[in-house]
């Protein structure tokens, strides 16, 4: 690890704008993959006949997904800046890969928005842009690429910047401060340095950009919340909780409760990378072992939080939501999986209480009969079994979910109030 501040950074936009090069582009540029490890996917790109690939070779390294050309799992990347060293969450473009976008973008501080010089805004950039708005990213830096693909036109680059702030202002996200940024991935202009090929432009490159980000202060004075990823038997140690810690700090001696299953104990040794530590903060992945609590008391889902300030846990729960695709609409009574943090609960929507305009946020109609994609909508929640979550205002980093059915994310969210149970 880096002793300098953290960043999780999104990399979001439409499928084929490039985001996958972008991205080895700026793990090379940084020097965080060697120079041959590139040659390599250089001679396995041009022997499938996919030559130009390679940088994207470096993100895409599941072999399915180079036969297919399509970017699936969200991969960790890792590089430093001069201010920063960042951990990227590569986001799949493609649409039945939103949920892992959710998932990505619900991690990251900030994004970088990938919009192709010579394709402008597409369904998907507008799909990620709200998104992206509605999960609470704050910074959007634009990188119009492939302008080498529209012989580094100034015009052709306005005008893209002109159909992107149309979009940014659309849901409300502050054009003022965005960074727009001319770039070619491929061939490497203003992403490290200043690029010959754009005499026209004087703003900053893209590093420069990402180094001039806002630092985001780590939700330390947050209470304790650790969603539960899996839970082990080790032997010589005993049960032992994995998750990913959220906001607030665990300290061994702690006393926690673990919610829904509403049991607890105090804290005995926390483990990251195999080494036991004292204490944990916000990002870090551990490993726990909790007195008295034993593999059938917790599971996937469940939250660790203080005992004296333990996780919430929702009778109902009021969400703003934004429905991306449904084939038909969606009104009360409807009961969908709610993916929150790694909880995975069916959940009914009792009340359908506003339709928001997702342009302006204003309320477009109250209790209304129903709700249809690209609608954005206060809803009123029941899960159907025990489901711990937040109002994003209080924690944010579990105060988001998104919505499954029938194979795919129909909507995603955030919780406005919870009524405890």
């Amino acid at each position: 690890m880096s002793d300098k501040p953290h960043q999780n950074l999104a990399i979001i936009g439409h499928v084929d704008h490039g985001k996958s090069t972008l991205v080895g582009r700026l793990l090379y540029e940084t020097g965080s993959v060697p120079e041959h490890v590139i040659e390599q996917h250089r001679e396995e790109a041009e022997e499938k006949g996919k030559g130009g690939f390679e940088f994207a070779y470096v993100m895409d390294n599941l072999a399915e997904e180079r036969e297919r050309g399509v970017t699936i799992d969200i991969a960790h990347q890792e590089f430093d800046t001069d201010e920063y060293y960042f951990t990227i969450v590569d986001c799949p473009g493609h649409r039945d890969f939103v949920k892992n976008m959710i998932t990505g973008a619900s991690q990251a501080d900030n994004a970088v928005l990938v919009v192709a010089a010579d394709d402008g805004v597409a369904p998907q950039t507008r799909e990620h842009v709200f998104l992206a708005r509605t999960l609470g990213i704050n910074e959007l830096i634009i990188g119009i690429n492939k302008m080498d693909l529209v012989d580094y036109e100034e015009s052709s680059y306005n005008d893209v910047v002109e159909e992107v702030k149309e979009l940014l202002n659309q849901v409300r996200f502050d054009t003022d401060d965005t960074t727009f940024v001319p770039i070619s991935a491929f061939e490497g202009d203003n992403i490290a340095e200043e690029s010959e090929n754009t005499p026209w432009y004087d703003g900053q490159i893209l590093l420069a950009a990402l180094n001039d980000l806002p630092a985001s202060e780590p939700p330390t004075d947050a209470p304790l919340r650790l969603p539960i990823q899996d839970v082990y038997t080790i032997s010589g140690i005993g049960t032992v909780p994995v998750g990913r810690l959220e906001t607030g700090v665990m300290n061994t001696g702690d006393n926690v409760s673990f919610q829904p299953s509403d049991v607890g104990g105090e804290v005995k040794t926390i483990e990251m990378h195999h080494e036991e530590v004292p204490k944990a903060e916000p990002g870090d992945n551990v490993g726990f072992n909790v007195r008295g609590i034993g593999k059938d008391d917790i599971r996937r889902g469940d939250v660790c939080g203080p005992a004296d300030d333990p996780p919430t846990v929702a009778e109902t729960f009021q969400a703003q939501v934004v429905v991306m695709q449904h084939p038909s609409v969606i009104t009360a009574g409807y009961t969908p999986v709610f993916h929150a943090h790694t909880a995975q609960v069916a959940c009914t929507i009792e009340s359908i209480d506003q339709k928001i305009d997702p342009s302006t946020g204003e309320i477009a109609e109250e209790n209304p009969d129903f709700i249809k994609s690209g609608d954005a909508a206060v809803v009123t929640v029941r899960p159907q079994k025990p489901l711990s979550i937040e109002p994003s205002g209080e924690i944010p980093e579990l105060g988001s979910f998104a919505i499954r059915d029938m194979g795919q994310t129909i909507a995603a969210g955030k919780v406005l109030s919870v009524n405890e149970r």
